[in-house]
């Protein structure tokens, strides 16, 4: 008995070798709590608990992302199979090279920065209180924005689906964006070119100092080869 206890043992330690030598992200099981950074790891489910902050770089996610009550996420290049959602949050940004599997769900939370991100479903802003922006991101689905009052800047974004902007205030600014279906209400003109950034004006050119004429030149008096010499013939009576 005690010499199967002694293998099983040693297969897991075998086991679990073979794994830190094949390298690639270790793997969590279960749902995982970030309150920190998190880097190249692999978990079921991420959790970010009311008044933390996470800050993840190149996570994996097979499931979920849930952002609770005065949380803060910040996401680089992270591969999420699920959704990334957020409810009565304080900020959620979410930044290029990421990939969202599902729909990201912002509801009645402050801040969010969207740019750069591939969503496989939605992009939802809805009664958030804070600045929100979306921008250069590829949805296959609909991104919509409902009764926003924080200000909200939609710019330069491939839709597969619509783009629906009602009942914010401040009204969305916006352009840019390529949409297969339909951009309704606030949103109806946002395609064609992104707002031009303002012109920086060039600074004053100055003057050049005016040119001082050269003085005139005193001519140079004649020069004279010598005293003149008249001669007179000698006459002989």
């Amino acid at each position: 008995m005690r010499v199967g206890v002694i293998e099983r043992v040693l297969l897991c330690a075998a086991v679990m070798l073979l794994a830190l030598l094949a390298g690639g992200a270790p793997v969590l099981a279960d749902d995982y709590t970030c309150m920190g950074t998190a880097g190249a790891i692999e978990v079921d489910n991420l959790r970010v608990p009311s008044g933390a902050t996470c800050t993840l770089n190149e996570t994996i996610v097979g499931g979920n992302i849930l952002v609770e009550s005065n949380a803060t996420l910040h996401a680089f290049g992270v591969r999420v199979d699920g959704n990334i959602q957020a409810e009565d949050a304080a900020r959620v940004n979410v930044y290029a090279g990421s990939f969202v599997g599902g729909n990201i769900q912002i509801f009645q939370s402050g801040a969010a920065d969207i740019t750069s991100v591939v969503i496989d479903g939605d992009l939802q802003f809805d009664e958030n209180d804070m600045f929100l922006n979306a921008a250069n991101n590829t949805i296959d689905g609909n991104l919509q924005a409902f009764q926003n009052t924080g200000g909200l800047s939609i710019v330069g974004n491939t839709i597969g689906g619509n783009l629906q902007c009602q009942a914010n205030a401040p009204p969305p600014t916006g352009g840019g964006n390529v949409v297969e279906g339909d951009m309704e209400d606030q949103c109806a003109d946002f395609g064609g070119e992104p707002p031009a950034p303002p012109i920086t004006p060039e600074p004053p050119v100055t003057p050049e100092p005016p040119v001082t004429p050269e003085p005139p030149i005193t001519p140079a008096p004649p020069v004279v080869d010598g005293p003149f010499k008249a001669y007179i013939p000698l006459i002989i009576w």
